[in-house]
C-alpha cells in the first residue's frame, strides 16, 4: 500500500500541476489538495505510533473517523428503541419528555418482551386506591436516637456528582431544582462549593476517602474544617462514601483537565494535575473505628443525620459493621446501597464492569442483615443504582429501601444525551466539562425547571403505581408485589427469590445457611475475609 500511494501521489501532483500550468489556475487549487494530503500521507508513513496509518497512508485515517462515529450512528440509526446501553432510548425518552413537561406516555402498547427472563412487574389490585386520596408528597424522617437535627427527605433525591466531575452551570441548575421541588442534593465527594450552596437547595454533603473541603494539606481529616462547613444551614445530612458502585475498592478520579484553580481549592488540593482519591479511608482502621467515626461526624456537624454509602462485596465486612454498631449502640441514621451498575463518570473498565454486587442483590442483603440483627428500626435505607423510573423507585422500596438516589436520570433531565464522553472533559452538553465552550450552552435557569418536573412526575407516576396495587403507604409495599419471570413458564415473586428475614431473628440464632460462612467470617475488630 505504501509503494501505491508513492506513485499515485507523485503521478498526481504532475498532472495537477501540469493541468494548472497548461490549462487553468482553477488546477492549482487541486494541485494544493493533493500536495496537502500527500503530506499528511508521508507524515502517516514515518510516525510509528499507529500500524494502520503506517500501512495504509491517508486511507487509514478513515478507520480513526469511523471509529469516533460508530457510538454516535450506532445510537442514532442502527440500536433498537430498547436495546441501548446503559440506557435504552425509551427510558432516555421518558426522562426528557417529563423534564420537558410534555406527554410522556407511549402509544400501541409495550415494546419490551414480556415473556423473556428477567422480565419484571409490579401487581395491581382489582380495587386499586384513588390516585388523589394518596399522599403526592411521599417522605421519610432521617434520624435515629443519637440525631438531634432529624430531616424529612423526600423518597427520590439527586445521588452524589462532584463539581469537577460536573460543570458548575449542571450543579447549580441540579441545585435550584432541588429547591423548587423541595428534595435533595448530594454533593458527591468533591466538596462543598458555592455553587452547591447558591441556590439554598437542600444538600447532603459527602465526604470520601480524599477528604475534599475537609482535609490537612497531608489529606488527612480535619475536624476544624468539617465542623465549620457541616453546620452550614443547608446542609441538611452528612454521608461517608465507603464506596461507590461505578468502582468499588478504587478512589474517584478527577482528570487533570478538569482540576482547575477554582476546584483545587475547593478540593483543598493542588490545581492542574490527576487527582485519584485513595481507595481506602486513614480516618479509621476497623468496623468498630468506623461506627466511632459516624458518631464523631454527628457531634461535629450538630447532631445532623449521618450515614453511609457502600457497595456491597464482602458480606463478611458488612455483618462485621453492624455487630459493631451493636455492641457500640452507636447507629448510622441512613446506609445508602450503591449497585455495580452505577456510575455517571470514570471508572477502569475491569472495576465497572465486574467488582461490586449489583443493587438488587446488596439491598436485599443489607435489608435482610439489619432486620435480622434487629437493629434495622435505627437506620434508614436508600437504594442507588440505575433508577429512572417510578416501577424501579417501587422495586427497590419493596425490597427493603425507604428512599432512592437518582444520578443519571437526573444529569438526562438538564440535558445528557448519553454521549459517553464524560470521562474526556468534552461533554457536548455542558454538564460533564469544565471547558467554558462548552458550559456555557447549559443555562441553569432553564435546567433548573427541568430538573424539578422530573423529580415531580416521577414521583406522581410513583404515587400512581402503589394506588394500583391497592397500596396507600410505601412502607406497605413489599416483596411479594415484584414478579420476576424466571422462564417461559415459571414466574416468582421477589420475597420468593429473596426470602425475608424476620426482626430480631439472627439474634436468637437462626441465620440462613446462606449467610453462616459471612458471619464466621466476620470480625468486628479488622477488615477482610478471616476464617
Amino acid at each position: 500500500m505504501r509503494t501505491n500511494f508513492y506513485i499515485i501521489s507523485t503521478i498526481a501532483l504532475l498532472i495537477t500541476f501540469a493541468l494548472g500550468f497548461y490549462l487553468s489556475p482553477f488546477w492549482y487549487v487541486i494541485f494544493a489538495i493533493v500536495l496537502f494530503l500527500t503530506i499528511v500521507g508521508y507524515y502517516d508513513v514515518t510516525q510509528t505510533r499507529h500500524t494502520i496509518m503506517r500501512n495504509y497512508p491517508v486511507v487509514g485515517r478513515l478507520r480513526y473517523v469511523l471509529e469516533e462515529l460508530r457510538p454516535k450512528l450506532y445510537q442514532y440509526f442502527i440500536e433498537s428503541d430498547i436495546d441501548g446501553r446503559p440506557f435504552n432510548r425509551v427510558d432516555r425518552s421518558t426522562v426528557y419528555q417529563r423534564a420537558k413537561g410534555v406527554r410522556d406516555t407511549i402509544p400501541f402498547g409495550t415494546q419490551l418482551d414480556l415473556y423473556a427472563e428477567g422480565y419484571e412487574w409490579i401487581c395491581h389490585s382489582i380495587a386499586p386506591k384513588a390516585f388523589n386520596t394518596l399522599n403526592n408528597d411521599p417522605r421519610i424522617m432521617i434520624g435515629n436516637k443519637d440525631c438531634k437535627q432529624p430531616y424529612s427527605a423526600s423518597i427520590l433525591n439527586i445521588s452524589a456528582m462532584s463539581f469537577g466531575a460536573l460543570s458548575s452551570n449542571a450543579v447549580e441548575a441540579l441545585n435550584a431544582g432541588a429547591k423548587i421541588g423541595n428534595f435533595a442534593h448530594n454533593t458527591g465527594e468533591g466538596g462543598l462549593s458555592h455553587y452547591h450552596l447558591k441556590h439554598g437547595g437542600d444538600l447532603i454533603w459527602q465526604i470520601g476517602t480524599g477528604y475534599f473541603g475537609c482535609r490537612t494539606e497531608e489529606g488527612e481529616f480535619n475536624q476544624e474544617l468539617f465542623a465549620e462547613k457541616a453546620q452550614h444551614p443547608n446542609v441538611k445530612m452528612i454521608e461517608l462514601k465507603i464506596s461507590q458502585g461505578a468502582k468499588p475498592g478504587h478512589g474517584g478520579i478527577l482528570p487533570a483537565e478538569k482540576n482547575s484553580e477554582e476546584i483545587a481549592k475547593i478540593r483543598h488540593i493542588k490545581p492542574h494535575v490527576k487527582v485519584v482519591s485513595p481507595p481506602y479511608h486513614s480516618a479509621f482502621n476497623t468496623p468498630l473505628e468506623m461506627v466511632k467515626f459516624i458518631q464523631k461526624l454527628r457531634d461535629l456537624s450538630g447532631g445532623k443525620p449521618v450515614g453511609f454509602k457502600l457497595c456491597i462485596g464482602y458480606k463478611s465486612e458488612f455483618i462485621s459493621i453492624c455487630q459493631a454498631m451493636v455492641e457500640l449502640d452507636i447507629y448510622p441514621d441512613f446506609i445508602a446501597v450503591d449497585g455495580g451498575e452505577g456510575g455517571t463518570g470514570a471508572a477502569p473498565p475491569e472495576f465497572s464492569n465486574y467488582v461490586g454486587a449489583p443493587l438488587i442483590d446488596g439491598l436485599d442483603f443489607v435489608h435482610n442483615i439489619l432486620n435480622g440483627m434487629g437493629i434495622r428500626k435505627h437506620i434508614k435505607l436508600i437504594a442507588s443504582g440505575k433508577i429512572t423510573s417510578a416501577f424501579h423507585i417501587a422495586r427497590a422500596i419493596a425490597l427493603g429501601a425507604d428512599g432512592c438516589y437518582q444520578a443519571r436520570g437526573m444529569k438526562m433531565a438538564i440535558g445528557c444525551i448519553q454521549a459517553l464522553l464524560c470521562n474526556t472533559n468534552k461533554c457536548p452538553v455542558g454538564i460533564t466539562t469544565q471547558d467554558p465552550k462548552l458550559t456555557v450552552g447549559l443555562v441553569p435557569e432553564d435546567k433548573k425547571t427541568r430538573v424539578a418536573n422530573y423529580h415531580e412526575k416521577t414521583i406522581k407516576n410513583f404515587v400512581e403505581l402503589l394506588g394500583a396495587t391497592g397500596v396507600d403507604e410505601t412502607r406497605n409495599l413489599t416483596r411479594s408485589h415484584i414478579y420476576r419471570r424466571v422462564s417461559l413458564n415459571d414466574m416468582i415473586t421477589y420475597e420468593e427469590l429473596f426470602p425475608s428475614i424476620k426482626d430480631g431473628a439472627m439474634l436468637k440464632g437462626d441465620i440462613p445457611e446462606k449467610y453462616k460462612l459471612d458471619f464466621a467470617y466476620a470480625d468486628k475488630t479488622r477488615w477482610g475475609i478471616h476464617p
